[in-house]
């Protein structure tokens, strides 16, 4: 990355098809909040906030430093309350120039495909990733998109209707690195009780 990009980890859901919060959930003994978070630290992102909701206060006891964490008080109306509090909460940070947004249920995204998004951002960037043509996460959205993305953000889509009519939006392919898998249910999870 040759400019600073903030992680913005979106952390808050309940998981009802889950059963719980994912960000609770553990792969290989890890967490899924702290596998996170350690692939936006190791791919570079600086400053990282996470975003929690349900179940904040345990998502916070296990972050290394929980001053990191962001409250979505509206969290239960969708990823859209999530994506506003967090692009506030780095609109109040002096640095980056773009936010790499990343989901806490993606715990096959690695270190490699967030650079790989990040790289070359400026506060104008507008990029996600593509595994096989098919477009995925993490997003990367440019600092001076923030205040409209934040307006537009609502329910469960986030930046999706944003991101929809965008001209100038960058397909990253990383479908040579991991899949982006998401983890929708426990089965999806090895070694998880269907």
């Amino acid at each position: 990355m040759t400019r600073p990009v903030a992680g913005l980890l979106l952390a808050a859901g309940a998981g009802r098809r889950f059963g719980g919060p994912k960000a609770l959930a553990e792969l290989d003994g890890h967490p899924l909040v702290l596998r996170a978070l350690r692939t936006l630290a190791a791919a570079g992102c600086d400053p990282i906030r996470i975003v929690v909701g349900a179940a904040a206060e345990e998502v916070r006891a296990l972050l290394p430093d929980p001053a990191q964490a962001v409250e979505a008080e509206d969290w239960a109306s969708g990823m859209g309350a999530s994506l506003k509090a967090g692009l506030a909460a780095l609109a109040g940070t002096d640095g980056p120039e773009a936010a790499l947004v990343h989901l806490v249920d993606l715990p096959w995204v690695g270190p490699e495909i967030v650079a790989r998004v990040a790289d070359g951002a400026t506060a104008d960037s507008v990029a996600r990733a593509a595994y096989n043509g098919v477009p995925g996460h993490p997003v990367l959205l440019g600092r001076r998109w923030w205040p409209e993305i934040a307006e537009t953000a609502q329910g469960d889509r986030g930046a999706r209707d944003w991101l929809a009519g965008r001209g100038d939006l960058r397909l990253v392919e990383c479908g040579d690195l991991g899949s982006g898998r998401d983890v929708d249910r426990r089965a999806d999870l090895p070694g998880s009780a269907p």
